[in-house]
């Protein structure tokens, strides 16, 4: 709306046109974003605790965890209005991408926000059941991959990249809608399975979006797409804007959601801030880079698909607790150790996805 009204005035107004660079709007997505999450947040917490809007921990966990009993969660609505409300400002909203991204954001949200209000309402861990859950995530994700499946702007759109190759590319055809259900339902639920201990998540999302970030504004880049020989999804730069959004949103309540935590985002925020990562990476056909900038969400995601299997299977666990971030806590590591040092290895993996565009 923002970014209309002010490019419009460039006709008169010569300084305006600024307002036409990506890189200037995604500034001021992120900057926006920011300044509405963390002035909104203590209203939030304020109002979360007159309703009794609070996190019930499970017992099994650490003991440390206990303590965390009542403190108020659901955040995740703060952070998706922040970017919705960003990206609304300062994307081009006639651009298609935009509006597929905040479809995907709104979607996966809501779908936490159920499982979140079960939560609240039932006053246990437990929310909305499983099968309903992944159920929904998979009719949206579907809904998601059709539409991107039938962009006639987007010549690779049934199409894997391989990084390193220059020219590498994998043809799925109609089978490429179920892999990127497979991709957005599956990063929803890694995000969301990392977000067990203070701040942990919502970092690594603000680490994997600026990665994510400069790699759409690359691939959307006519020359520079070219130069570094990636391909070139004609549109899709817009989204280094929302990418803006997403990071200010980030940020923003990571000051309140680091430890102790004040706020908790619940899966809300998890769901639809890792639906939006999923949805991002089968836009700009990142897919696999998305499994390196988000290596810490698979290893948790693996580490919970391993200890359930090995118990299954032979009756004992491989981790002392999954996921693994509560494996660590276990063995005597400071949960704010455990979250740095996670954020250490999420920066490293980040930095290597940047390096995967010039090493061809």
């Amino acid at each position: 709306m923002l970014y209309g009204l002010f490019f419009w005035l460039h006709r008169w107004i010569s300084p305006f046109n600024v307002f036409r660079y990506i890189t200037f709007r995604a500034a001021l997505a992120a900057l926006t974003a920011a300044a509405i999450s963390y002035f909104s947040v203590p209203v939030f917490i304020g109002w979360a605790r007159r309703f009794g809007n609070t996190q019930s921990i499970r017992k099994d966990g650490p003991s440390g965890h206990l303590s965390k009993q009542g403190t108020p969660t659901m955040g995740g609505i703060v952070i998706a209005a922040s970017i919705l409300v960003s990206a609304l400002c300062w994307c081009d909203l006639r651009n298609g991408y935009v509006l597929i991204m905040m479809l995907a954001t709104a979607g996966f949200s809501a779908i936490g926000f159920f499982d979140d209000y079960l939560k609240v309402a039932r006053k246990n861990s437990k929310g909305l059941p499983a099968r309903y859950k992944f159920g929904l995530q998979i009719f949206l994700a579907l809904a998601l991959g059709v539409i991107v499946y039938v962009n006639p702007h987007d010549p690779y759109r049934s199409m894997l990249a391989i990084p390193f190759f220059k020219k590498w590319l994998l043809h799925f055809g109609i089978f490429y809608i179920p892999f990127s259900v497979l991709v957005m339902v599956g990063a929803s639920n890694a995000v969301n399975l990392t977000d067990g201990i203070d701040g942990l998540a919502i970092g690594l999302v603000a680490i994997a979006t600026i990665a994510n970030g400069v790699l759409i504004y690359i691939s959307g880049h006519e020359g520079l797409s070219a130069y570094l020989h990636v391909l070139h999804i004609s549109y899709a730069g817009e989204l280094t804007v929302f990418c803006g959004a997403m990071f200010g949103a980030a940020i923003g309540f990571l000051w309140y959601n680091s430890y102790p935590a004040d706020l908790f985002m619940g899966d809300v925020g998890s769901l639809g801030l890792g639906g939006a990562l999923g949805t991002l990476a089968v836009i700009s056909k990142q897919e696999i880079i998305l499994a390196v900038v988000g290596g810490i969400f698979v290893a948790e995601t693996v580490s919970v698909i391993l200890q359930v299997a090995s118990f299954k299977l032979t009756g004992k666990r491989i981790f002392r607790m999954a996921p693994l971030h509560h494996h660590f806590e276990l063995k005597g590591w400071a949960e704010p150790k455990v979250i740095v040092r996670f954020w250490i290895v999420g920066i490293i993996l980040a930095l290597m996805s940047l390096a995967t565009f010039k090493v061809r």
